[in-house]
């Protein structure tokens, strides 16, 4: 062969190719992922209507018009029916990706009869994705002329009290009011038998770790907005951050004073009984095997009256002061009341709950979390169980009380995993929580932690929920707490090489663990799909008007991940973005957007539940500023504040504010209602430190708490000192970006957590952008160290007037404060003051990442 020849070759084959490439192009066929359709096997009239519908999606498909299509639709068939004058177009499951709305069904619809000619003009067209007309696939809640599909809503049933209703709580009838939800936060600390070791799930980048970080935005955000709008709320792993944990229960071995278990006695008889069956019992260790706590004790009971005459009280030495989560336990009958009242007595007092004990036996329920203080002190640090109920006669149960997070508390092969209990997978916490092991968190013969982890989370729901919906492998058993839907909360979306973030992805499946379309109680699971759609929907569109109107929305997919088919009520797996994409990342590390992206969360489910249970719906004000604390001529505490309105929500408009009111070092009370926004504490006693925060409400909830402003009172003629809070800063790290270098400069800039931060591994320490992932504990670019990750990180408090009252106080001096914007509007004179104490803290300017493209 001559070296001409050799040298032309390869251009030959380069030009081949080049001709290969536009041919495929030309071929809309060839171009959907390589798929040929067999015409020969199709009557003429079918292929060649074939043809224009295949032509037709390949348009959608080039110009995203009128929506972009997944590039793996395809047509699955083409029927015509002369008789019935009736097409029927069947797509892949590839074509329900899109978030279809009316005008969208209208314009394909229109297009299409366009494309099939005037042939056909005299047919009904239906095209049918999932098995059911594309039309189907517009959300309930965003149907205006399209009628309402019924299926795929739960039949109204009496209506029964929630598991757990506060007592001091208002009722929020346009909010989440008697819902029950279920969601979690990715995965957790865990063993690993390969490995015979504890290790995370995904790895350490950018200075935290995804088995971390959803948390993150659960915890101190979406799961309290859930909550202040009326929802009870159910996590499969701790909520609680508190490492402490102390349970007190009724098989302690010897109850001598001071009494962890006291109840009362009769004269003539005991008024507490012991149940038949097995209640909660301490282990004499670690949990081990399949050992469940809620078998290897007892639980006590007496009867209901209309009045007190039967009590129980835990009282617990607590090992340090703080906010401990308060849950307790009680065996659940259907003569049980449905109103069993407890009573929470802490550093500010005593908060009551009414637990519907019908419902939720033999597991831990969440009532609140309470600052107590170090030690033993009942009246302040105590739950008090009575038999009071509107109801006589019928069983009030007793059982443990645990108060606190704690640590891990199951041993595997001998091994623990030694960390607070909030850092762990949802298995661990299934079982001391006391769910059954074959029904719930061992599914896999325990060859398989990992697995078990995420596969258990849906059975844990469908085991909360009971018959007919679970669980899954045995119908006859569950708590009866009736969930209305639940969400897997991730961030693993995919990865991206370019400067552009990845985006939000929703998973949902239209098939159960029997693979029908239908929950066992005969609901359409389309329902999963209506959630998944307005839950994207509003995530993204509420990043698009504050932070990033380029932030991608990708795939609504029907897939069978197990967080998605097992859960036997509406269900839904969120990827909101990307951990491994610093573009996505300088986002995810911001308390504020963290914040609003948990008020999209709660908003998409507010919404949701509106339509299940057709009722309207009022979002939640945000929380108020402009604080303002003075003390008047005749020394009466005036507080004063402003609403803020939510530019995306006009019904978010405060109606009432609560008041919620500390003196000194204790805790706050269970809060005032006021109409308007002003307090007056009338006759403040001298030598202590009142504080106040404030929070805005309407009929849709309760929202966020205000800063904290504080009033110190030697005496009237005393001079005052006026305290300035300008320590409003919440922000992430400082990101870094320059050539190959790339991640977050925390030995810059740490960033501010809001309160606190859950989060944070350790400071990045591999920058270089070629650094390449091998293992995850050696994940290339982002790498992160471990020694924070078991740590709770102090941020912005917002109650610095107080620390720096104290002081001042202590000196002699009369106090004041003020939030910085009610100075800087002239809303308060500091002139009046001898002295003015400006609190800057590390407040900085600290713009929230933004990237608005103009128009």
């Amino acid at each position: 062969m001559s070296r001409s020849i050799l040298r032309f070759r390869p251009a030959l084959l380069f030009g081949l190719f080049l001709l290969s490439l536009l041919w495929t192009a030309c071929q809309p066929e060839l171009r959907n992922r390589g798929v040929n359709y067999d015409y020969s096997a199709m009557d003429a009239r079918t292929a060649a209507a074939h043809k224009r519908i295949e032509h037709f999606l390949y348009t959608i498909q080039k110009k995203k018009i009128p929506f972009p299509l997944h590039p793996s639709t395809r047509i699955d068939s083409v029927r015509i029916d002369d008789k019935k004058k009736q097409v029927s177009i069947w797509l892949n499951k590839y074509f329900s990706f899109v978030p279809f709305r009316e005008e969208d069904v209208r314009i394909l619809y229109k297009k299409l009869a366009d494309v099939l000619g005037s042939a056909y003009r005299n047919y009904s067209v239906t095209l049918y994705s999932l098995s059911v007309p594309v039309e189907q696939l517009v959300p309930n809640y965003y149907r205006r002329s399209f009628p309402m599909d019924s299926t795929r809503i739960r039949p109204r049933v009496n209506d029964t009290p929630p598991i757990v209703t506060p007592v001091s709580q208002k009722e929020y009838p346009q909010g989440l009011q008697n819902s029950h939800i279920a969601l979690w936060h990715s995965h957790g600390w865990y063993y690993n038998r390969r490995y015979d070791r504890w290790m995370w799930q995904r790895a350490r980048l950018f200075g935290t770790v995804e088995d971390l970080m959803p948390g993150a935005f659960t915890i101190p955000y979406l799961i309290p907005m859930l909550e202040r709008a009326g929802a009870r709320v159910f996590i499969p792993r701790e909520r609680d951050i508190n490492p402490h944990a102390v349970i007190t229960d009724n098989d302690a071995a010897i109850q001598t004073p001071p009494y962890a278990y006291a109840e009362s006695r009769s004269l003539h008889r005991a008024v507490w009984k012991t149940g038949s069956t097995p209640g909660f019992g301490q282990p004499d260790s670690l949990l081990h095997g399949h050992q469940n706590p809620f078998r290897l004790g007892t639980w006590r009971y007496t009867f209901s009256d209309t009045s007190v005459s039967a009590w129980v009280r835990w009282t617990p030495a607590f090992p340090d002061s703080g906010m401990y989560a308060v849950y307790v336990s009680y065996h659940a009958d259907s003569n049980s009341v449905n109103d069993a009242r407890y009573t929470v007595y802490h550093l500010g007092g005593h908060t009551v709950f009414k637990v519907n004990q019908t419902m939720g036996g033999g597991t831990w329920i969440y009532l609140g979390t309470f600052h107590f203080a170090r030690g033993y002190h009942p009246g302040q640090g105590s739950v008090l169980l009575s038999n009071k109920s509107s109801s006589k006669g019928k069983i009030v149960c007793a059982d443990a009380v645990r108060f606190g997070g704690g640590r891990s508390r199951v041993e595997r092969y001998g091994q623990t995993g030694g960390r607070p209990a909030f850092t762990e997978g949802a298995r661990y916490w299934m079982q001391a929580a006391g769910f059954p092991d074959s029904l719930v968190y061992n599914l896999n013969a325990d060859s398989s932690d990992y697995k078990d982890d995420y596969q258990g989370r849906g059975e844990w729901v469908n085991y909360l929920y009971g018959p007919p919906n679970g669980p899954n492998r045995d119908h006859g058993k569950g708590l009866g707490i009736p969930v209305d839907l639940s969400l897997a909360f991730h961030t693993d979306a995919g990865f991206t090489h370019n400067d552009t973030t990845v985006g939000t992805l929703l998973i949902y499946s239209s098939t159960g663990a029997d693979t029908t379309m239908y929950f066992p109680d005969g609901v359409s699971r389309l329902a999963s799909r209506d959630f998944a759609d307005i839950l994207q929907t509003q995530i993204v569109s509420d990043i698009h008007a504050l932070y990033d109107n380029t932030w991608p929305r990708r795939a609504l997919r029907d897939a069978r991940y197990s967080e998605a088919f097992r859960p036997n009520v509406p269900a839904a797996l969120l990827e909101l973005l990307s951990h491994q994409n610093w573009a996505d990342v300088r986002y995810m590390l911001d308390p504020r957007f963290r914040f609003d992206v948990s008020r999209a969360i709660y908003k998409a489910m507010l919404r949701f539940l509106a339509v299940q249970k057709n009722r309207a719906y009022v979002v939640a004000p945000l929380p108020v500023d402009h604080m303002r604390a003075q003390v008047d001529s005749a020394g009466a505490i005036r507080l004063s504040w402003q609403p803020v309105d939510d530019p995306l929500e006009p019904t978010a408009r405060a109606t009432a504010y609560r008041v919620y009111t500390r003196v000194d070092d204790g805790g706050f009370d269970n809060g005032v209602v006021v109409n308007k926004p002003q307090f007056i504490l009338p006759e403040p006693i001298t030598g202590h430190i009142y504080s106040f925060k404030v929070t805005a409400l309407n009929a849709g909830g309760e929202s966020f708490d205000s800063e904290i402003l504080s009033v110190g009172i030697v005496d009237k003629a005393q001079p005052r000192l006026l305290i300035v809070n300008g320590f409003d800063r919440v922000s992430g790290p400082a990101p870094l970006r320059d050539g190959h270098l790339e991640g977050f400069a925390y030995f810059w800039d740490n960033g501010v957590p809001d309160k606190y931060d859950i989060s944070f591994t350790g400071e990045q320490f591999n920058f270089n952008t070629h650094a390449k992932w091998t293992t995850d504990d050696r994940p290339g670019n982002g790498a992160s160290y471990a020694d924070y990750e078991t740590r709770v990180i102090a941020g912005n408090s917002f109650d610095y007037p107080y620390i720096h009252g104290r002081a001042i106080l202590d000196a002699g001096y009369g106090f004041v404060s003020t939030s910085d914007e009610a100075l800087w509007d002239g809303q308060i004179n500091p002139g009046r003051y001898a002295a003015v104490d400006l609190i800057l803290g590390e407040e900085k300017a600290t713009p929230a990442p933004r990237y608005i493209t103009e128009d």
